[in-house]
């Protein structure tokens, strides 16, 4: 499960941002995750409680924002959206399409006090 990695990840980076701020706690983490990420939600949710234990961030909400998937069409040169790789084009019927949004993940905001 790379969840758990993701979650490591981003306790570091949140922790990190609060230390900046000499934060006491952290509150709610906003996160953006790509509909085209391969990350499952739930497993994420799961990660992140188990990390934050013990930690700044201990007990923190983790609010998930989800961004759509859009590819570049190669063919018909169309920004196009998508819900999985390998997706056709809805235009054109192609295959060739270059995934412009969709599989970030970043935090995009923390809530500290």
């Amino acid at each position: 499960m790379h969840e758990m990695s993701l979650a490591e990840g981003m306790l570091q980076l949140v922790e990190d941002g609060a230390l900046r701020n000499a934060a006491a706690s952290v509150k709610t983490v906003w996160l953006e995750i790509g509909a085209l990420s391969q990350v499952e939600v739930d497993a994420l949710r799961f990660c992140f409680d188990a990390v934050t234990r013990g930690s700044l961030a201990e007990g923190a909400r983790l609010e998930i924002v989800t961004r759509p998937g859009l590819a570049w069409c190669m063919p018909c040169g169309g920004q196009v959206p998508i819900t999985q790789r390998g997706n056709a084009c809805p235009q054109c019927g192609s295959h060739q399409l270059q995934v412009v949004q969709g599989d970030e993940m970043r935090v995009t905001e923390i809530e500290v006090v």
